[in-house]
């Protein structure tokens, strides 16, 4: 195996560095932002003072979820990554590898559910492909791609955090990886957590669309008057999409651990699991750097718009370096793989119900 390529799970900054950003096709100058790690969407200048926004995410069909639930997933992961630059999406690209043993009826199922929720966005379908693939039974049935259109002046990228910056965390960690072992596996989750923590588990699921709540964030203000970068919690949970904005942004931070707010259902079920929520993916939340002076607007709002919303850490300077302040001052490193995989595939392996 090539050093650095994982068995599972999402590849990381020094791969991607020394094997795929090198080679990125042709240099077209009206490429505002390529490929980059930690920065959720690309950007392509267009004329008018427009820029085309796009972003791209698997398609999620997981058997033990249910086909609705894989639809909002499909969708809304992506809306989220997308309104991470400020925009809701406008256009959408399905490429569906759907397994053999879907039937006709739930095709059909899945995706009208599909159609409902991009509708619900004001998402036109415009094209892509659709198949059925022969040993395709993993849980990522091909890719969707979201664009949308915007006033070049009020993009936002992850990378735009500058030292000074506020770091606001929305909403709590490991949103949808409890959500869905919740969901998967309920018979386990109740014997090893009991009735309340299941249900609190299982309700967690339709808190992963982050995309009100980016737009309640920069209903405040943009750049130096409000919300300077975005970035949502997927793999590596909320240490991984520190380090990923930071490493985009080429800041340092220095991480208030204490003030992370914490779910009883997420640490329980995650605990169950052997997941630590903090380094899990959890979709649905998201990392805001907020330009000095506008914290407190932006949370109120936050909070008035029915988001959790708290600071949680402060950017500086890279060479001051990137650190988490608890008891001790230890030092934030880079993700690793996201144990949710192995714990959702363990929990299959085993038969949990």
């Amino acid at each position: 195996m090539i050093s650095g390529f994982p068995d599972t799970g999402k590849i990381q900054e020094d791969f991607l560095k020394s094997h795929v950003f090198p080679s990125t096709g042709a240099v077209r100058q009206e490429v505002v932002s390529g490929p980059q790690y930690g920065v959720d969407v690309s950007v392509i200048a267009l004329h008018g003072g427009q820029s085309l926004v796009t972003a791209t995410d698997p398609a999620t069909l997981i058997p033990t979820l249910g086909l609705q639930e894989s639809a909002w997933l499909t969708v809304h992961l992506v809306a989220s990554d997308l309104a991470t630059a400020g925009c809701l999406p406008q256009y959408a690209q399905f490429c569906l590898n759907l397994p053999e043993t879907l039937t006709a009826a739930e095709f059909h199922s899945y995706w009208n559910h599909i159609s409902t929720y991009c509708d619900q966005l004001g998402v036109a379908i415009t094209g892509g492909h659709t198949g059925r693939i022969t040993g395709q039974n993993i849980t990522i049935s091909g890719g969707v791609t979201m664009m949308s259109t915007m006033p070049s002046e009020e993009v936002l990228l992850s990378r735009m955090a500058r030292p000074g910056d506020s770091l606001i965390l929305v909403k709590e960690p490991a949103i949808i990886s409890t959500a869905i072992l919740a969901l998967s596996f309920p018979e386990t989750v109740l014997n090893k957590c009991g009735k309340e923590v299941l249900e609190a588990g299982q309700a967690l699921f339709y808190a992963s669309s982050a995309v009100d709540a980016a737009m309640s964030a920069i209903s405040v203000g943009i750049h130096s008057e409000g919300v300077r970068a975005i970035h949502d919690i997927t793999e590596g949970g909320v240490m991984g999409a520190i380090w990923e904005m930071m490493t985009a942004a080429g800041c340092g931070v220095q991480v208030d651990v204490a003030a992370i707010p914490r779910g009883y259902a997420q640490d329980s079920i995650c605990g169950a699991f052997g997941i630590d929520p903090l380094c899990s993916v959890g979709a649905g939340a998201l990392l805001l750097a907020v330009a000095p002076g506008r914290v407190s607007g932006i949370i109120n709002q936050l909070h008035q718009d029915g988001h959790q919303a708290v600071k949680i850490g402060v950017v500086t300077e890279e060479k001051a370096g990137r650190w988490l302040a608890g008891e001790v001052l230890s030092p934030l490193t880079p993700p690793g793989v996201d144990p949710y995989w192995a714990a959702f595939l363990d929990a299959l392996n085993r038969g949990w119900k």
